[in-house]
């Protein structure tokens, strides 16, 4: 049994960040066998997105690692917190969504966790169910639990409070509510970024208040984005979509650096640790080359959310483009119009409008770095002349664009 109960913490314990506390979570383990009674391990997700990246799914896969051992995981969506606006980390009160964006986004949620979760052995549940349940006494009695001084040491209320920036008095239930979750699915275990903390451990007071035994916490890593320094975000551009189409992910992918690359294979990974340590001294050593490394990777990852024949073309196209330097077939079509001066057309017009940048300043400031090419001939002038017969442009690594 000792011997189980380490396996299950080692796998329990890769990658995590805190576990408060670990004595607390081996008893718990030790009961589970002892009574045959799985533990109850809930993670919750605001659906503030239409799409999860990547970043989202380090606690989705702590999660399959909680299935893998044969305990049951809650993904809790939290449609009434989301209402609110979750105030973690904001240096202003966030905009709440509207019913109907929460609606929509839950579905999309709903679709996308069983790429990695066993859909079989998955509780869904939705925090409005005994939150709409509430009545204003329960919701005064709930508040009533905690304290002001206890809610400013959180530090973004904390800076916002010095800073004599406003904190709207619904941005305090949303810690408070967090925590009643735990109390309403009798939680075992709680799972949370690292910026989460607060709220999780108002988990663990809630249920002490409401005479229940307190969850264990486990907090898991902002994963870093591409750039390896900022978290993956959407908003930074630096995200790996789980939606992304096969090609795209793959890129990505590949074009992380060779030490963020085994982050991700801690964190995201199936493959044991003990294998991940090997290749990792197998390339430090010269006997694999990183990009053989990266591919592996990459191809596990789009695999599990494309499928095989998806990830084997995906790797193909990439090595065709790359590796060969050929131009891939499935590249977006512009057409100039017939009263255009093909001696001088405006490039970063052209690249704002075919969505291949934001803005006209992005276009400007990458010809500058030599980052657009025509044809294979870099471009040095915002203003070029161009044979619109079927010119190729490329645009850094892999935005390409055919003029006609």
């Amino acid at each position: 049994m000792e011997q189980d109960i380490q396996k299950s913490l080692d796998l329990i314990s890769r990658g995590a960040v805190d576990i408060i506390d670990m004595e607390e979570l081996e008893q718990k383990l030790k009961s589970a066998i002892a009574d045959n009674r799985p533990l109850r391990v809930k993670a919750g997700f605001d659906p503030t997105a239409p799409d999860l990246h990547l970043g989202h799914t380090v606690l989705i896969q702590k999660m399959k690692h909680f299935q893998q051992l044969g305990h049951q995981v809650i993904f809790l969506i939290g449609d009434f917190t989301g209402l609110i606006g979750d105030p973690t980390g904001k240096s202003e009160t966030r905009p709440p969504l509207t019913p109907e964006q929460v609606q929509q986004n839950a579905a999309t949620y709903k679709e996308q966790i069983f790429k990695i979760l066993d859909e079989d052995k998955t509780e869904i549940a939705f925090n409005s169910v005994w939150m709409n349940e509430m009545k204003s006494i329960d919701m005064i009695r709930l508040c009533a639990k905690h304290t002001v001084a206890r809610m400013l040491e959180r530090d973004d209320f904390k800076k916002r409070f010095q800073s004599q920036r406003p904190i709207a008095i619904h941005e305090f239930l949303y810690p408070l509510i967090q925590g009643y979750d735990s109390v309403a699915l009798k939680a075992d275990v709680e799972l949370g970024g690292t910026d989460q903390t607060f709220n999780l451990l108002v988990g663990r007071h809630m249920q002490k208040e409401y005479g229940q035994k307190p969850q264990t916490v486990i907090t898991m890593p902002l994963l870093e984005g591409l750039d390896g320094v900022n978290k993956m975000s959407k908003s930074l551009g630096n995200y790996v979509g789980i939606t992304d189409d096969p090609g795209t992910m793959f890129g990505k992918l590949m074009s992380v650096s060779d030490d963020l690359m085994f982050r991700y294979y801690e964190l995201l990974s199936s493959m044991e640790m003990d294998e991940i340590e090997r290749l990792k001294a197998d390339m430090q050593a010269g006997a694999v080359h990183p990009r053989d490394v990266k591919v592996q990777l990459a191809m596990e990852l789009v695999e599990r959310f494309h499928g095989k024949a998806a990830a084997e073309k995906a790797r193909e196209g990439f090595d065709a483009q790359f590796r060969r330097g050929e131009v891939p077939d499935d590249i977006p079509e512009y057409i100039l119009g017939a009263d255009v001066d093909r001696n001088a057309v405006f490039l970063p017009k052209v690249l704002k409008e075919a969505g291949l940048v934001k803005s006209a300043s992005e276009a400007r400031r990458l010809i500058k770095q030599g980052a657009i090419s025509i044809d294979g001939q870099k471009v040095s002038a915002d203003e070029i002349p161009v044979d619109a017969s079927g010119c190729v442009i490329k645009v850094g690594k892999r935005r390409y664009l055919k003029l006609k």
